[in-house]
């Protein structure tokens, strides 16, 4: 017959690892053995009703589990290390009902009567849950550093991994993405083998951490799944939180999906009888009606309440959100008295969670605005985003940087539209600056070798190649890798540092006579153009967002079917529509800044919604040298050293046709040229080749990652070269010529953040790129090539060459929408 003792062991084990039904008939078979034979006396029968306790308050029955607990504690027999087991159960018990307060008195009582590590790790992990609740993360920190040492001295690994888990979430909520990844990665292994709830436990704090790193659609369904899964098991307590936590991270981005997310929490919590999260979930609620529009009184009477009630609670951080959501009504109703009065009741906010801070950035940049006091908004607005720079400047992937730039957007899309509300030109160029490709000016560093790295992209390479030769392949392993080698590249920490943006009198006094630099900016409303010379600025009205949003839909499709072999008629119909769609699009955007530009090249920096346009066949820009820079910051950047342009290499990759014609042919222009073609265009020939040359140019096929741009990939004999290739060259060529369809094309991150393959070579150093944004005709890119080089080898700059190379859409020719990016 099983002893009382084994049967608690064994329950214990199994509520431990969230199988609580299975947890539950074990304990309350040990309390009837207990209680019948005698074999354990008080203090096991208090015990067993401690962990039975837990396991009813995590399936719903909380009042009965303080019952539990408190009977037992009343009990004036039992000692005093079982007394501490008693007071950490409560403690849990308030814990998971969000009551810190009376959490925080029973665990301190706990940890004066526990001496025994197993038993004082597991109060030290609970405890630094409360602080996480409260958001005080330097305590946290140390509770789960203190319960990972005893875990490790009890000879506890998986409680350890616990700790290690705890220490990752803490790392997420101070801003650290990498250390939460790393450490979130480290403990998940022992999570997965205890069973789906503790996965699904895993899975919603890494969640998180994915939808702050601007994953949102990977983020909000991972999520969902754990709410899924608990509820699945009847945890309602468990699922409301994942259904919180998913109302919260979606509230700026999908607002309805948040309220409905957010009210399913708050009939979770409702049932449960978790007073303490219902106030939470409401408050998110709130968020996510004013996001959507709300302005009625009522919400703003409900942000206040909730404010103060989440004061009680000691959440100082949630209490102000609720505050700041009162104050954006008052500000909506024109009450900006009472909006004053709300944040003067926020207080100060130095240490506040970033999203938090630019909130209330924003709020008082909108305050300032409606009552007149533009200078005083964008102030507002340019700390919020020095705030972000900073915090996104601490990350070394290219992915994390573009994708936490959301977090921005809105200061960004406020700045803009007030920088061409104020009609001031330098204020127009500082926000055309400010605001778009942040992370343009974050100092890149150099990732260090990682073999594990290496060693999936190899394999993603052998699936894409055996793929290609008509072989099986495993979709489920291949999204393992590419989550694998994305999160790997997170890991690696940025500089820290961040260009300033230059000045409109810097730019002017640097900008030399022969060269214009044209800043489209478009807003939500309107499209304007800032036209900068060496002699002066000239503002440019160029109407409507509506009218150019016309013109951009079915641009690239149009693009991408000119360049194919079409019969002759068919060709010239779709060519001479073509042309008819540049012509109206240069009507918009280039005819009216020609007057300023006069014979000028030009310099370009695009808002993000124009990153598709072929500006090299846009006429007036035609013939013309046209580089397409992020910034003026990063292309004034790019000119402090001379362009080197003393050696080439060539690379063609196989299944083009005139791949091999193109980059022999052009490798002839040059002195001396290294050429890989046909077996030797491996993925580590190209690398080595790429670092020991000037000028790079790969002839091969090309295709753009919509769902991840660093996975655009150029087609070589093993398998695909990746953007994330490009992050692990040691040195790289001043100047990259991709001829291939799309790797010229980027992912729009965030309205204004580009990502794709050629951001990836600026990113790593490059000063040149030559690519398409679409689809590219063989034939036509050898000669627009090739006369590229001959130019390049004679002494053009790539913009130049470009220029004198690329011809004007004709109906009996297909287009090469080549485009000189630097």
């Amino acid at each position: 017959m099983t002893s009382a003792h084994d049967l608690h062991a064994r329950g214990v084990h199994a509520a431990y690892r969230g199988r609580h039904r299975e947890a539950r008939r074990l304990l309350e078979r040990a309390r009837s053995e207990a209680g019948q034979g005698g074999t354990g006396g008080s203090d096991l029968e208090a015990r067993i009703a401690a962990s039975l306790a837990y396991v009813l308050s995590e399936t719903g029955e909380h009042d009965t589990a303080m019952q539990l607990c408190r009977e037992a504690l009343a009990d004036d027999r039992i000692e005093d290390s079982t007394r501490g087991t008693l007071h950490s159960q409560l403690g849990l018990l308030f814990m998971l009902r969000g009551e810190t307060s009376a959490a925080m008195d029973e665990f301190d009582q706990a940890l004066r009567l526990l001496d025994v590590p197993a038993t004082s790790a597991r109060v030290h992990l609970n405890r630094g849950n409360v602080h996480l609740q409260r958001k005080h993360l330097s305590a946290a920190r140390s509770d789960f550093e203190l319960s990972f040492a005893a875990y490790r001295e009890a000879g506890d690994e998986y409680g350890a991994a616990k700790a290690v888990h705890n220490l990752g979430y803490t790392h997420f909520l101070a801003g650290d993405l990498v250390a939460a990844l790393r450490d979130l990665g480290t403990a998940y292994p022992a999570f997965e083998a205890e069973g789906p709830v503790m996965t699904a436990m895993a899975d919603q704090d890494r969640a998180e951490v994915l939808m702050a790193a601007g994953l949102r659609e990977e983020g909000a369904a991972a999520l969902a799944a754990s709410a899924d899964a608990y509820g699945r098991r009847r945890l309602y307590q468990r699922r409301g939180e994942a259904e919180l936590a998913l109302a919260r991270s979606l509230v700026l981005s999908d607002p309805d999906r948040a309220r409905g997310s957010a009210r399913d929490a708050l009939r979770r919590f409702r049932r449960t009888g978790a007073r303490a999260w219902e106030v939470r979930a409401d408050a998110t609620l709130l968020s996510a009606e004013i996001e959507s529009g709300g302005s009625g009184p009522a919400l703003a009477r409900r942000g206040s309440v909730l404010a103060d009630e989440l004061a009680g609670q000691g959440l100082r951080w949630e209490a102000a959100l609720a505050r700041l959501d009162a104050a954006r009504v008052h500000v909506r109703r024109g009450d900006l008295e009472q909006a004053r009065a709300d944040l003067r009741g926020v207080g100060a906010l130095g240490q506040a969670p970033l999203a938090v801070r630019l909130l209330d950035r924003d709020l008082r940049a909108d305050l300032a605005a409606v009552g007149g006091r533009g200078a005083n908004a964008l102030q507002h607005l340019r700390a919020g985003l020095t705030d972000l720079h900073a915090w996104q400047s601490s990350f070394g992937s290219l992915d994390l940087q573009t994708g936490v730039a959301g977090h921005g957007t809105r200061l960004g899309v406020r700045g803009l539209a007030l920088a061409v509300e104020s009609r001031r030109p330098a204020v127009l160029f500082e926000w055309s600056e400010r605001a778009r490709m942040l992370a343009s000016r974050v100092q890149p560093v150099r990732a260090p070798e990682d073999p594990a790295l290496v060693a999936d992209l190899t394999e993603l390479r052998e699936i894409a190649a055996a793929r290609e030769g008509g072989r099986r392949t495993s979709p489920e392993r291949e999204a393992e890798l590419r989550q694998r080698v994305r999160e790997r590249a997170w890991q690696h920490r940025g500089s820290g540092e961040v260009a300033d943006p230059v000045t409109l009198d810097e730019l002017r006094s640097a900008i030399t006579d022969d060269t214009a630099l044209v800043a489209y900016v478009v807003t939500a409303a309107a499209a304007v153009a800032l036209v900068v010379t060496s002699t002066g600025t000239t503002w440019v009205d160029l109407g409507h967002r509506d009218e150019l949003d016309a013109l951009l839909g079915g641009l690239l499709p149009d693009l991408d079917m000119a360049a194919t072999d079409l019969p002759d008629a068919m060709g010239a119909f779709v060519r001479a529509e073509l042309a008819h769609r540049l012509e109206l699009l240069a009507g918009l955007l280039v005819a009216p800044v020609l007057d300023a530009v006069g014979d000028r090249r030009v310099v370009l920096t695009p808002s993000g919604v124009l990153s598709g346009v072929p500006w090299t066949l846009l006429p007036g820009y035609v013939g013309r040298p046209v580089t397409l820079a992020q910034s003026a910051t990063a292309w004034l950047a790019r000119r402090t050293t001379p362009l080197r342009t003393g050696s080439a290499g060539f690379v063609a990759g196989p299944r083009v046709a005139r791949a091999e014609d193109e980059v022999v042919a052009a490798a002839k222009e040059w002195r001396e040229a290294r050429v890989l073609l046909a077996g030797d265009a491996t993925a580590a020939a190209v690398s080595e080749l790429a670092g020991s040359v000037d000028v790079l140019h790969v002839a091969a096929h090309g295709r753009h990652s919509a769902e991840n741009a660093m996975f655009a990939g150029l087609q070589l004999v093993d398998g695909p070269w990746f953007g994330y290739d490009i992050d692990r060259l040691r040195r790289v060529p001043d100047v990259v010529l991709l001829s291939a369809c799309e790797v010229g094309r980027s992912t729009v991150r965030w309205g204004e953040e580009l990502i794709g393959m050629t951001t990836a070579w600026l990113h790593a150093g490059a000063r040149c790129v030559i690519a398409s944004p679409a689809a590219i005709n063989d034939q036509a890119a050898y000669g627009v090539l090739v006369a590229v080089h001959e130019r390049l080898a004679a002494g053009l700059d790539p913009a130049a060459a470009l220029a004198e190379s690329v011809p004007a859409v004709a109906v009996d020719a297909p287009p090469v929408p080549l485009v000189c990016f630097g």
